[in-house]
């Protein structure tokens, strides 16, 4: 099967550090591995994340943008993980923080950037690459955060004026129906999901008729938690994604959804009518 995708090129847009892993990472090892050019273009450095290692906090956000610094090399780790190689930052846009904290009024966060000059600097690389395929968040950013919704706004934009027609845009999705066994299960050990006592609780949750797409990338959820291990900063070892691992099984992050919002949906499709490949219906 090696190569045997060779010619496919998928482009995805996200906005910090460790969202491509945790949205995309199964589905990116997945399609790296069989030939298919992968490329990810991160939006800031993830400059206001909060740090979960003890040991780095010294990386916080007060300190100089030490941790974006240190978040680009998180990335380097995780992107080999996945067997990605072309990764990349568009321009030097800052970490907006989350909705309407003071850091969203720096004049350098991406959350003041100008869409057209955000989006032109995409379209450079749509231009260069030339992708088929464009992943990135809904209109809401999956949850609200700025950088999300930017995110959405510039990769949209871009597709609008790049010369280059991408033949299929997929929104990151996550049904209910799956949201909801993970709170259940996490009720059973005595913890939470995110917080969340029910999916309602959950902006990322959708409707499952949302859903046209589905991965199925298991075999390669272990790349996908290297992945995730490599964004120390980020991702607790014993928080709620690793419980959820060791509660429903790995298989739980091997499945990855999205939404058809360009192009025609084209089989294979599996029982529920979803698709089960990305690249069908392309043209090379």
């Amino acid at each position: 099967m090696k190569d045997s995708y060779a010619g496919y090129r998928i482009l995805l847009v996200h906005a910090h550090p460790d969202d491509e892993t945790i949205n995309n990472g199964a589905t990116m090892a997945l399609y790296a591995s069989l030939g298919a050019s992968v490329t990810l273009v991160t939006c800031t450095r993830g400059e206001e994340g909060e740090v979960l290692v003890p040991g780095l906090i010294h990386l916080s956000s007060a300190q100089e943008d030490k941790l974006g610094i240190h978040r680009e090399s998180e990335l380097a780790n995780a992107m080999n993980a996945l067997g990605v190689t072309d990764y990349r930052f568009l321009g030097h846009y800052r970490d907006s923080g989350m909705m309407g904290t003071e850091p969203n009024n720096r004049p350098d966060v991406f959350w003041q950037a100008d869409l057209d000059t955000a989006a032109n600097q995409l379209v450079s690389i749509i231009e260069e690459i030339k992708p088929h395929i464009l992943i990135t968040y809904d209109e809401i950013g999956g949850y609200g955060h700025p950088d999300h919704i930017q995110a959405h706004r510039v990769a949209m934009r871009a597709s609008e004026l790049s010369q280059w027609q991408i033949q299929k845009i997929y929104w990151n999705t996550m049904p209910k129906s799956v949201i909801a066994q993970g709170i259940a299960k996490m009720k059973e050990i005595g913890s939470d999901f995110f917080g969340a006592e029910s999916v309602d609780d959950l902006p990322f949750a959708k409707d499952d008729a949302f859903v046209t797409t589905l991965i199925d990338a298991t075999s390669f959820v272990d790349a996908k938690m290297a992945a995730m291990k490599a964004h120390e900063t980020q991702i607790s070892l014993d928080g709620p994604f690793f419980a959820l691992s060791n509660n429903l099984g790995l298989q739980v992050w091997g499945h990855e959804y999205y939404t058809l919002v360009k192009g025609e949906k084209s089989g294979p499709f599996d029982a529920e009518g979803r698709e089960s490949d990305l690249t069908s219906g392309v043209h090379l």
